[in-house]
């Protein structure tokens, strides 16, 4: 069958098989099919969709087109935590070494800002001198003596995947399940994993929109990531208000210090507690007050701290060598009422406006822009109450501050305060 014909039969839901698909993809990967072929196939699984077997195929198409990370036994679960991105989520930070301390090596392969949500990585480049390309050799050589890594995917792993990824960014095609779900978990089955936590949220600051989105994601992930082997469970969180107080790449470190220091925002706290206690429960069947009680107390030693810091070590970053935040202005409020939820999209784009993020591949970033959110879900705020701090070396522009100021939205009455963790996926 030509990919022509494989176009067909995923535009008549025909079911491919596991050849078929292994053969697109590896066409693809070696150049013998064309970008306006893969454009197709990849068009077509977004209006018919594919079914789990086919998603499995494609996961492991894509997994395959490079290296594996290969493992001593060292009795020691592999496991890593994926986010589908949020604003202010800084959790992959102090989350790799807090479970690193309590039996887990985590082999973590973090990605850069996409669209108006920043990335781990551009956040760790924060530190001066901190290595985010490493070689897969040097990756493993960190984690089997410190116990976790955080490091950028290399060309090594799952090279399809990313060519693929390219491609659907210029072609209209990433708000594909299946699509997204493979790209996730084939290079998430490059590490050689035990267990995988997923964070899948939703809301105004999500990719997914709406709780049913987040919910179609997030069973497919956990599905096709058991169904390949890794003990897969997922949290949809609500991204309708920002992760933490501080957003930009160098106070997102800051904040996540703090909680390595046992202190920080109770919501970014108990997430990271909340996904290491999924992931022992998942990969060392330990109970949720067994584990708590293990993280709690990793925090409160300062062992996790010093497990960070040896990371960082080992990476070649220097903390001592951290930069400050720019100049604070602040940013009142023009109405009064109760606040009711926030457009987080919208927070984001600002600090992408301050000069924090990309908006074309190759923007540089000043690590030390920012925004600080001073009110919560429920705040009571007046007319001419500060929302919001702004650090930057230059006058925020108009577009900046109006985004911020009608990123927050009021209501006349007290409103229902959410859970923040919405519901678990098994």
């Amino acid at each position: 069958m030509n990919p022509v014909e494989i176009i067909v039969a995923k535009r008549e839901r025909r079911a491919l098989t596991n050849e078929q698909i292994e053969a697109m993809v590896d066409g693809y990967h070696k150049g013998t099919i064309p970008d306006y072929q893969m454009a197709a196939f990849a068009m077509a699984i977004l209006f018919a969709g594919m079914e789990a077997h086919e998603i499995i195929a494609l996961t492991n198409a894509m997994k395959d087109s490079g290296r594996v990370m290969q493992w001593n036994a060292n009795g020691r679960p592999k496991v890593d935590k994926h986010s589908t991105g949020g604003i202010g989520d800084k959790i992959s930070i102090p989350l790799a070494p807090l479970l690193a301390c309590v039996g887990c090596d985590v082999p973590m392969i973090s990605g850069r800002g996409l669209g108006a949500t920043g990335g781990t990585l551009d956040k760790l480049e924060s530190i001066p001198g901190f290595r985010t390309n490493l070689p897969m050799e040097e990756a493993q050589r960190i984690v089997n003596k410190i116990g976790c890594v955080i490091t950028g995917a290399s060309t090594e792993l799952a090279p399809a995947d990313q060519k693929l990824y390219a491609l659907r960014d210029v072609t209209g095609t990433v708000p594909s399940v299946p699509l997204i779900s493979a790209s996730i978990l084939s290079k998430k089955l490059c590490e050689g994993l035990v267990g995988l936590v997923l964070d899948v949220k939703c809301g105004s600051g999500a990719f997914m929109k709406t709780r049913s989105a987040a919910q179609d994601l997030a069973r497919t992930l956990v599905s096709v990531g058991n169904m390949s082997g890794v003990k897969t469970s997922a949290l949809i969180t609500d991204m309708n208000r920002p992760l933490g107080k501080l957003i930009g790449n160098l106070i997102e470190v800051e904040e996540s210090l703090a909680i390595l220091k046992n202190q920080g925002p109770n919501d970014v706290r108990e997430l990271t507690l909340q996904l290491a206690i999924e992931t022992m429960r998942l990969v060392l069947g330990s109970s949720e007050e067994d584990a708590r009680n293990q993280l709690e107390n990793s925090l409160a030693s300062g062992t996790a701290m010093e497990r960070f810091e040896r990371m960082v070590a080992a990476q070649s970053g220097k903390l001592e060598l951290m930069g400050s935040r720019e100049v604070k202005s602040v940013l009142c409020s023009d109405s009064a009422g109760y606040v009711q939820g926030f457009d987080c999209e919208k927070i984001g784009w600002a600090v992408i406006d301050l000069g924090g993020g990309r908006r074309k591949l190759n923007d540089p970033i000043n690590h030390c822009v920012g925004v600080e959110v001073l009110i919560d879900v429920g705040d009571s705020v007046e007319v001419g109450q500060p929302l919001f701090y702004i650090y930057t070396n230059q006058q925020a522009s108009p577009h900046c501050r109006d985004l911020l100021q009608t990123s927050v939205h009021l209501c006349e009455a007290p409103p229902l305060v959410g859970s923040l963790i919405l519901e678990r996926i098994p």
